[in-house]
C-alpha cells in the first residue's frame, strides 16, 4: 500500500517524521511520501526512523515536499518527489522566508485586533496557519483551531495574510530545474478556476503529474483525471495527505492512513520519470509532450 502525500511537524502535520514511520507501519503502508509544505526537512529523520527497526522494516521513504504557488490569485500546491537536494536547497530558503513573513504579518494583525499570541518559528519547520490557529488556542482566544480559522483566519477574515507571489508556473520550473517530478496536487480543492482550463498552461510549463487519487476527489472525478492523464500522457499518484490524527478532527478534512488502498505500483513510474530526468538534464517541456504524443 503507498501514500504519496504526508505531512510532519516540519510543516503543518501533528506527527514528528519517527511517528509517523511508526503510524504508516501500523497501518500497512509500504510506500511512506515525505511532503512537507515548503521543507525537505523531515526525510533524513523518516529514513533512519524506518531503517531503525529490528529486523530493518521493508518500508520505502519518497523523499518530496509540497511547493506553496498561486494561480489566478488563488493558492494552487505542487508535489515535487525526488528532488536533488543540493539544488532545492537554496531556493527553497527563500520559500521558507516568506513563510515566516506571512506569518509574522498575521500574528501583527491579530496583536493589533486585541488576540497578542506568542509563537516560537523553529527554523526548519514551515510556519503557517495551523500553527497560528494552535497558538490562539493555547493563549485562550478560541475554543479550537476551526473558530480560529472562522473568526480570524481563513481567507478574507481580518487576520489572513495572501501568499507572497509564487506562480505556479514558477514552482513547476523550480522543480523541474532541480531535478523534481512535478505533480498537482488536489486539483479539484483549487478554487482559482476548472481543471481543464488551468492545466495545458500547467503542462506546458512542465508539469509531469497529477494527483489523481485524493480524499476530497469523487469518483467522478476521480475517473475524469484518470483520462486527463491518459490524454496528455501524465503520471498519476496519490495519497491521504495525512496530517496526523487530530489534525482536522470533526472537519471534513480529516484523513487517515492508508484509507485510499491505493497499490504501490503506481510508484514505478514516479521513479523511472525521476530517473529520466537525471539522465537528461536537457529534458524540457516541449519534448516532453512531443514524446507523450500530445504535441504531434
Amino acid at each position: 500500500m503507498l501514500e504519496l502525500h504526508c505531512h510532519t511537524t516540519y510543516s503543518d502535520g501533528t506527527l514528528t517524521p519517527q511517528e509517523l514511520v511508526a503510524a504508516a507501519i501500523a497501518s500497512g503502508v509500504r510506500v511512506l511520501a515525505i511532503t512537507d509544505h515548503d521543507s525537505m526537512a523531515g526525510w533524513n529523520e523518516a529514513m533512519a526512523a524506518a531503517r531503525s527497526y529490528s529486523p530493518p522494516h521493508s518500508l520505502e521513504i519518497v523523499p518530496g515536499l509540497e511547493l506553496s504557488t498561486v494561480w489566478q490569485e488563488k493558492s494552487l500546491h505542487v508535489l515535487g518527489f525526488y528532488p536533488d537536494r543540493a539544488k532545492l536547497e537554496s531556493p527553497l530558503q527563500e520559500r521558507l522566508a516568506g513563510r515566516y513573513r506571512r506569518a509574522q504579518e498575521m500574528l501583527d494583525k491579530l496583536s493589533a485586533l486585541g488576540y497578542p499570541v506568542e509563537l516560537q518559528f523553529n527554523p526548519n519547520m514551515a510556519p503557517g496557519r495551523p500553527h497560528i490557529a494552535s497558538a490562539l488556542v493555547r493563549a485562550g482566544h478560541a475554543q479550537s483551531s476551526q473558530e480560529a480559522f472562522d473568526r480570524w483566519l481563513g481567507d478574507h477574515r481580518p487576520a489572513y495574510v495572501e501568499y507572497e507571489k509564487f506562480s505556479a508556473i514558477e514552482g513547476i520550473q523550480l522543480l523541474r530545474q532541480c531535478d523534481a517530478v512535478p505533480v498537482w496536487a488536489h486539483p479539484y480543492l483549487f478554487r482559482g478556476g476548472e481543471v481543464a482550463e488551468v492545466l495545458p498552461e500547467l503542462v506546458a510549463a512542465g508539469l509531469m503529474g497529477i494527483e489523481v487519487y485524493h480524499p476530497s476527489h469523487t469518483a467522478s472525478q476521480r475517473a475524469q483525471l484518470e483520462t486527463v492523464c491518459q490524454r496528455y500522457g501524465l503520471l498519476m499518484t496519490g495519497g491521504s495527505d495525512y496530517h496526523g490524527p487530530s489534525q482536522y478532527a470533526n472537519n471534513s478534512r480529516h484523513t487517515d492512513l492508508n484509507q485510499l488502498q491505493l497499490s504501490d505500483a503506481l510508484l514505478l513510474p514516479l521513479q523511472q520519470a525521476a530517473q529520466r530526468l537525471r539522465a537528461d538534464r536537457n529534458y524540457d517541456s516541449q519534448n516532453y509532450l512531443a514524446e507523450t504524443g500530445w504535441i504531434p
